[in-house]
Parts: C-alpha cells; sequence; structure tokens
C-alpha cells in the first residue's frame, strides 16, 4: 500500500513539474488545481458507482442463494413425502390383481349379456333354421346359423381368454351349442346338391345357384378372419375353417365327370361303334351344356380353358393345331358375343337395380360392412357381372379385353345417370310422407356409401384388366357421376335434419328467444341424434357432411339474425340477446368439434359471437370500430348485412348507418375469396309495401 501511494505521489510530482515548467504558467495553477479536483471527484464517483453495483450483486446473489436453499429443502421434503406414499402404495398395488380379474370377469360377462338374446332362444333359433333348410330357403338359414356360430364362438373366446385350460366351461359351452355343427352339416348337404345340379338349377331358379355361392363366399370371409385370429390369440372356433369354397370345387369336378361318364350307354363287345356313339353324345351334351355356361353360369372360363390343360399335352402338340375357327369366323363371332353382352348387361344392371329399390322399402336396417358401414349387395352383384365377362374377354386377347372393359364402363355411366335418378326419385317419395319408409335414413345412407365401393371396385378392374394407366372420358364421366349421387344423397339427408329443425330454427332471435327458449338445446340434440346414424357414412363423404351441416346451422342461425324478427328496445336487452349469442356459439363449437373429431370450429362459430360484439358494444361512438373489425375478419359481408345488424341493435341513428356505410364503402378491399365465405349466400329479406303499410298501421293504432 504504501509503495502504491509513493508511486502515485511520483506520478503527481511528474504532471505537476510538466504543467510548471515555465513562469507564465504559473497563473494557470489554480485552473490546473480545480480541474484535477474535478477529475478526482469523478474518478471517485465512478469508483463508489462501482462498487455500490458490486455490492448491489452480492446482495442479489445471496437473496437468490437463499431462495435455492429454501427450494431444496422443499424438494427434499416433497421427495421424502413420495417416498413415503410409494412405500404405503406397494400393497395397493399388489391388490390390483384382482381389479385385473373383474376385468377379465366384465369382459366375458358383457359378451355373455351382449349375446344373451340368442343363447336363451338357441333352441328356437335350431328350429327356426331346420325348417328355413327344409324349405329351401338357404340365405335365411345361414344368417340365423351365423347369428348362432357368433354366439357360440365370442362366448368361447371369451372362456379362453380368461382361462384356456378351463376345459369343463369350454365343454359346458360346446354341449350347449351342439346342434349348431349338425345345423352346418345339413345347410352344407343342401348346398352340394344344388352345386350338383347346377345346369338344372341354373336354366330353373338361378337365384338359389346365386345364393349359394353367397354363402360360400361369406363363409370363406369368416374362416380368414378365424384363421388371423387365431395367429394373434391362438384360439379357433370348433369346425374352423370350414374351407367350403374347396368342397364347392371338388363337387363342381366331380359333377362334371359324372355328366361326361354318364353318357357311354353301350361297350365295345355290344357295338362296334361305341367309340363315334360315345363321341357324338359327348360332343353334343358339352355343347348344350356350353351353352348353358355361357348364357347362365359364370364357369364359362373354364370352357375357353380347356383346349389348354396340361393332361392333354402328352396327347397332342398344340403349336401343330391349325386354328379351330378361321379368323373371319372368330371376328364375327366376338362383334355378336358383343352385341348380345351389351344387350345382356343392360337388362342385368336394369334388374340388379329394381331389386336394389325393393330393398330401400324395407323396413329393417341395411347390411353393415365389417367396419359397420351401411351397404347393399348392388355393387358387389354389379361387380361380379362385369369381373365375371372380363375373366371370358381375358381368356381369348388383350384388345378384346381392353374393347370389353370400355364397353363395361360406358354401360357403368348410364347405369349410374339411372342410379342417380333413382336416389332423387326415393327422397322425393319419401318427403310426400315423411314416416315412410322407416329405414329412409339408413338406406339414404347406404346409396352414399355404393358411391364409395363403385369407385373402389372401378379402380379395381382397371388395374386389373386394363394395359392403360390414362383416363378416358367415361372415367371422368363416372367419376362426375359418383360425387353427384354422393353430394345429392348427403344434401337430402341434411334436407332430412334441417326439416325437423324448421320450428326451432324459426324461433331464433325473436322475442321468446330472448325470454328463455331452448331451441338451440333442441338443434344441437337433434343435429348429435341424427350424426348418430350419419356415422355410417364413409370417408370422405361423412366429414364432408359434418363440415356442411356446420356451414349450414351457422348460416340458418345468421339469417335468423339478418330477417330482423327482432329490434333491441335499450342496452340491457342488447346485452341480455348478444350474451345468450355468444353463449349458443360455443354449444355449436363444441357440437361441431365433437363431431367432426376436433377439427377447427372457429371461424364459422365465431361470425356468430362477432356479431354479437356489436349488438353488445355500449357506446354507439364506437360501432364503426366493431363493425371494421367485424368487415376485417369476415370480408364476404356486405352493405345489408351492416344495414340489418345496425336495425336490430335499434340505437344507431340514420346519420350514424350513413356514416359507417360511407366510410366501409370507401375504405372497402374487394372479397378475393381466399377464406371460407360466411355472409355470401345470405339475402337480407328486403320490405315490401304490404310490409311498410302494416308497419305504419300498427304505429297509428299505438
Amino acid at each position: 500500500m504504501e509503495e502504491t501511494s509513493r508511486e502515485a505521489v511520483a506520478t503527481a510530482v511528474q504532471r505537476v513539474a510538466g504543467m510548471l515548467q515555465r513562469s507564465d504558467q504559473l497563473d494557470k495553477v489554480e485552473q490546473y488545481r480545480r480541474r484535477e479536483a474535478r477529475k478526482k471527484a469523478s474518478v471517485e464517483a465512478r469508483l463508489k458507482a462501482a462498487i455500490q453495483s458490486q455490492l448491489d450483486g452480492v446482495r442479489t446473489g445471496l437473496t437468490q442463494l437463499h431462495s435455492a436453499l429454501l427450494d431444496v429443502k422443499d424438494i427434499q421434503s416433497s421427495l421424502a413425502d413420495v417416498s413415503k406414499d410409494w412405500r404405503q402404495s406397494i400393497n395397493t398395488i399388489e391388490n390390483l390383481k384382482d381389479v385385473k380379474d373383474a376385468v377379465v370377469q366384465h369382459s366375458q360377462l358383457a359378451s355373455a349379456v351382449e349375446n344373451l338374446k340368442n343363447i336363451f332362444s338357441v333352441p328356437e333359433i335350431v328350429v327356426e333354421t331346420q325348417q328355413l333348410i327344409e324349405q329351401g330357403e338357404l340365405l335365411q338359414a345361414h344368417r340365423k346359423l351365423m347369428e348362432l356360430e357368433c354366439s357360440r364362438d365370442d362366448l368361447m373366446y371369451e372362456q379362453y381368454r380368461m382361462d384356456s385350460k378351463n376345459t369343463s366351461d369350454m365343454h359346458l359351452i360346446s354341449i350347449y351349442f351342439e346342434d349348431v355343427q349338425g345345423l352346418s352339416d345339413e345347410l352344407a348337404k343342401q348346398l352340394w346338391m344344388v352345386l350338383q345340379r347346377s345346369m338344372v338349377t341354373v336354366r330353373r331358379d338361378p337365384t338359389m345357384l346365386v345364393s349359394v355361392v353367397r354363402i360360400i363366399e361369406r363363409e370363406e370371409k369368416i374362416d380368414r378372419r378365424m384363421v388371423d385370429r387365431k395367429k394373434q390369440s391362438g384360439f379357433i372356433p370348433p369346425g374352423r375353417p370350414k374351407r367350403w369354397k374347396d368342397k364347392m370345387f371338388e363337387v363342381l369336378e366331380g359333377t362334371v365327370g359324372t355328366r361326361i361318364e354318364g353318357t357311354q350307354a353301350v361297350t365295345r363287345e355290344a357295338d362296334k361303334m361305341w367309340l363315334v356313339r360315345l363321341l357324338e353324345i359327348t360332343r353334343k351334351y358339352v355343347l348344350d351344356d356350353l351353352i348353358v355356361v355361357q348364357n347362365l353360369m359364370v364357369q364359362c372360363s373354364q370352357c375357353v380353358e380347356m383346349m389348354g390343360h396340361p393332361d392333354l399335352s402328352s396327347e397332342c402338340d398344340i403349336n401343330q393345331l391349325e386354328p379351330l375357327l378361321p379368323q373371319d369366323v372368330v371376328n364375327e363371332l366376338l362383334s355378336k358375343y358383343v352385341k348380345t353382352f351389351t344387350s345382356n348387361i343392360t337388362g342385368w344392371l336394369r334388374k340388379a337395380l329394381e331389386t336394389d329399390k325393393k330393398d330401400w322399402q324395407k323396413e329393417s336396417e341395411p347390411e353393415a360392412d365389417q367396419d359397420g358401414f351401411y351397404q347393399t349387395t348392388l355393387p358387389a352383384i354389379v361387380f361380379q357381372m362385369f369381373e365375371q365377362n372380363l375373366q371370358v374377354a381375358a381368356q381369348i386377347d388383350g384388345d378384346f379385353k381392353e374393347q370389353v372393359l370400355k364397353l363395361c364402363l360406358k354401360q357403368m355411366h348410364s347405369f349410374l345417370v339411372r342410379y342417380r335418378e333413382e336416389a332423387v326419385a326415393y327422397k322425393e317419395e319419401h318427403l310426400k310422407d315423411r314416416q315412410l319408409p322407416q329405414c329412409y335414413v339408413q338406406y339414404m345412407i347406404a346409396i352414399i356409401n355404393n358411391c364409395q365401393t363403385f369407385k373402389e371396385s372401378i379402380s379395381s378392374l382397371k388395374r386389373k384388366y386394363s394395359r392403360s394407366s390414362e383416363l378416358s372420358d367415361s372415367d371422368a364421366a363416372i367419376d362426375r357421376t359418383l360425387g353427384e349421387v354422393a353430394k345429392e344423397g348427403c344434401q337430402f339427408l341434411l334436407d332430412e335434419v334441417f326439416l325437423d329443425l324448421e320450428h326451432h330454427l324459426s324461433e331464433l332471435l325473436t322475442r321468446k328467444w330472448l325470454t328463455g327458449s331452448h331451441a338451440v338445446d333442441t338443434i344441437c340434440v337433434t343435429v348429435e341424434d341424427y350424426f348418430n346414424d350419419f356415422n355410417k357414412i364413409k370417408k370422405p363423404f361423412n366429414q364432408e357432411m359434418t363440415n356442411e351441416a356446420h356451414r349450414r346451422v351457422v348460416v340458418e342461425y345468421i339469417k335468423a339474425v339478418m330477417q330482423k324478427r327482432i329490434t333491441f328496445k335499450n342496452a340491457d336487452e342488447r346485452k341480455e340477446g348478444a350474451e345468450r349469442m355468444i353463449k349458443e356459439a360455443d354449444q355449436f363449437k363444441f357440437l361441431f368439434k365433437k363431431l367432426a373429431a376436433g377439427e377447427d370450429t372457429e371461424r364459422l362459430c365465431g361470425a356468430i359471437s362477432a356479431i354479437a360484439e356489436v349488438f353488445k358494444l355500449t357506446d354507439p361512438t364506437l360501432l364503426f370500430l366493431e363493425v371494421t373489425t367485424l368487415v376485417s375478419k369476415y370480408p364476404d359481408i356486405r352493405e345489408e348485412h351492416i344495414q340489418a345488424l345496425l336495425s336490430v341493435r335499434g340505437d344507431a341513428t340514420r346519420e350514424m348507418r350513413q356514416m359507417i356505410i360511407g366510410t366501409l364503402s370507401e375504405n372497402r378491399v374487394s372479397y378475393t375469396g381466399t377464406t371460407q365465405p360466411v355472409f355470401k349466400d345470405i339475402t337480407v329479406p328486403s320490405i315490401t309495401m304490404t310490409t311498410m303499410t302494416s308497419m305504419a298501421t300498427a304505429k297509428l293504432l299505438k
């Protein structure tokens, strides 16, 4: 410290000596002294400020350390509590085994309750099914058989999941349902009998043969589902897989063999010309059968493949054989085939549509697919027809296959035009008496879903049978028509909803509404109830329908405002009405957010809230700002809308309305359509002369 002081003194002496080297500088000593004094004071002030800053920093640091210490103690205490709670919860965790057992038992009981009706009525259903089999009602018999098997299999599956080693309970279920397997065997016998007589059946009752094929297809689907479940859980119901499709081909193969063998009436010993006779009889029978197959049965593709069967390769080299028919004859036959096919397919499609229309009048709901979506059998029937004919065409050559595919697509478009017309007629007939048919909503949903199935099936056919990936005119026309049918179907369903809402919508923004109407509550409940059925609509139509319902509800609400059903008399009424509108906008937001699986509902419902803010404003001089905010959010709003809002508000003078409208018109930016319009389709009713006269009369009377 002393050395530092000496160095400072020495430095000062040098500076003073430097400043006083000349005699004339002595006059400035006082000036030098003041300057140095100022420098000293400045340095001292800076030192003091620096030290003060350091002290403040240290103080702050100590405070934060103290706070951190308290936080550490709190955390330590919380960790101790957590450790204590964890040790206490060990016994609780061990007791959760009982909860798990209860959950398994509950699952089993739930399955039992679900199938309780079928379980109690098993003997009755068995008798009914047996009678249906005996009466030849195979489709209905198979439906009841599937119900029985489903109840049995669900119970066994739940028992297997709960205790796979409990064979006694599993055996008890098997004994209770032991007649089911007998019914399955009896039904199978009837199916094989129909297939064995298929050549006769197809002439007398082709629907019987179609029913058999449909039953076998159903069983194949169930087989695949059960096999997949076995891979996951290890459980497969008794008797599965049935493999009825394989058995069907065995029966058909045996039938063909028997047909050929039955033509051998004599032997070589009885007649030397036995072979000629046999071949002639065989030729006649085969030709007759092939004609039946070609015109009536789906197996005609087997006839084309006959000459190329591998069993014949050892007898002859087909590459050395000349064509069976000259090319001109082949061309003539193909041309005749196309004409016949065109005529037949038109008739088949018309008949299929008529059958589907009859189903629309049923009192029972349509069938649902594996995902629970309503559907009818129409798409499957139509595309089964196309598939069968395309399989035949594919055996001839690629060009002919393309020709038949184009013909199918052309016929498909004509068919869809008729389908659309029938859907419209179905809706119009329903409007005459909305109580009929009872399942109108469900079948309209099935019509919409069929459009998606048609679209997927067409894409599948093109991928399978077309060599070109380019879209044709028929493709565009089909897509357009399918879109129109689905869109109109959704519109018909929404019209049904809004017909039920019409009375409640008419209550909005009226004196009754202001004094406590429950119209919006009823609207929300009704819409949600309808959408429980609309959940059976496939994507993307279900989402589009939800969005359209949302838009229509909001638009109808705003229309009620624009119709000026009420004029608020004072600030209290404006406040009450605005708060009610905001509350009801929140109800709509909640409803459609739930229906749209969490998608944003703010913009549409926000329009109601934004209008409410115009009504809620207490200071009329600020109306211009509030209206400007509304216009900026919803640029498609027009002058007549603003006039209507100010009229409903009730306290805006004529001069104020003119000022607001005029200023907005001068600064208005044209609507570009980049956002979803809300007010675009909402018209403001004009005051007619009759209305003006009645208003004037009422005023005079008052």
